[in-house]
């Protein structure tokens, strides 16, 4: 049986879903629409800054080549009537829809954010980031916000690529605070060998201009202060009437369908399920790459007149670079508590290229078919 499908969002979950959807119902038409006419490979974003990667790639190259590409932005999804309409007034009719509206950057909890900071959670925001630390005599001053992954890559990033720049990593708790104490001390000792000054325990007040303020009253020099701490939702879902919860993530039951429209079902960033199942969850694209393709199989369950299985999906670790000669990668059990020894050094460092590369290729193999299968869940 033939269905139209309207993906929303072309990132880790989108691509994905979209790929496993063509390959597998050719009859299946498959529409993709994205803000962007071009992939972005979200993780390498602080490679961006720095210039050791465009953090892109082409959409005919990792597309199915019968996938349709709209480049716009959705303003609202009408579940009722089964459409979507687009920025430019363009209407999209659909049978089954796949929610993929991916995360961005939070930028109402410290004042003076939205004027005086950059962000590492989109394209547009990293490209003028790193055109604004090329611009800026050296030597600068840059504070990093956010003691998580993102944070820590990018202070290593920066200060590794350019000993002029003095990074200071700030975190409200103590860095790295998820992985064990002595995957930690190796991380604290990276940053310390590439003379990253670290602050935890102590949040931000106020960023302003050339300066960041401290809860504490410190006030630090910044000439190029960065954000990397939680990520938000578009409003896209809440906006639309659908049952969203308190962030605006799209609620979904276990087979990623939607709560309140059952011809949508979420994937990625921008969806939350039930607690019991699927709580453990954290936004990521290891997350985001098996909830795609399983929103694809749901869809396809559906389209068949098959009811849809519940989704199990478990973690398999932590991968971190610090720069580009050192990196960590943290074995996990599937609920992403920590399992046994981390893989530090240049051996982690390893790994993690390995791991951005083999992102991308298991994408590309969804368009001819290939094979794909995740580690099953905790429960």
């Amino acid at each position: 049986m033939s269905a139209s499908v309207v993906v929303v969002g072309a990132g880790y979950a989108g691509v994905m879903a979209a790929n496993r959807l063509k390959s597998r119902s050719e009859d299946t038409r498959v529409i993709v629409v994205n803000p962007r006419p071009v992939f972005v490979e979200r993780i390498r974003l602080h490679q961006l800054v720095t210039g050791s990667s465009d953090a892109t790639v082409s959409f005919e190259q990792i597309l199915h080549p019968e996938v349709e590409l709209r480049v716009g932005t959705v303003e609202r999804i009408d579940a009722r009537s089964g459409s979507i309409v687009l920025s430019d007034g363009e209407h999209l009719a659909y049978d089954h829809l796949i929610y993929a509206a991916g995360s961005t950057d939070r930028r109402d909890h410290i004042p003076g954010a939205s004027e005086h900071a950059f962000s590492l959670s989109e394209f547009e925001q990293a490209h003028l980031l790193r055109l604004r630390l090329r611009a800026l005599p050296r030597p600068l001053a840059v504070t990093v916000i956010g003691g998580g992954l993102t944070g820590i890559e990018a202070a290593a990033e920066f200060a590794e690529n350019d000993p002029e720049i003095a990074v200071t990593l700030v975190s409200d708790s103590p860095v790295a605070q998820a992985l064990p104490p002595r995957t930690r001390r190796k991380i604290l000792d990276t940053l310390a060998t590439l003379a990253v000054e670290v602050i935890d325990g102590d949040g931000v007040a106020e960023i302003a201009e050339g300066k960041v303020t401290l809860a504490d009253g410190r006030i630090l020099r910044s000439d190029c202060t960065v954000l990397a701490t939680a990520f938000a939702v578009p409003d896209l879902a809440r906006r639309s009437g659908l049952e969203v919860d308190a962030d605006g993530r799209l609620l979904v039951d276990a087979t990623l369908t939607s709560r309140s429209a059952p011809s949508i079902v979420g994937a990625g960033d921008a969806v939350a399920g039930p607690a019991d199942e699927l709580g453990h969850l954290r936004m990521s694209c290891q997350a985001a790459l098996p909830m795609g393709a399983h929103a694809a199989d749901t869809v396809l369950a559906r389209v068949g007149g098959a009811e849809p299985t519940p989704l199990s999906l478990g973690f398999v670790g932590q991968c971190i670079s610090l720069g580009r000669r050192r990196g960590a990668f943290q074995p996990s059990r599937a609920d992403d508590s920590p399992a046994w020894q981390a893989i530090t050094g240049r051996t982690g460092a390893l790994v993690k290229e390995q791991v951005c590369l083999t992102t991308v290729r298991w994408m590309t193999k969804q368009a001819t078919g290939g094979a794909y299968r995740w580690r099953r869940g905790p429960r």
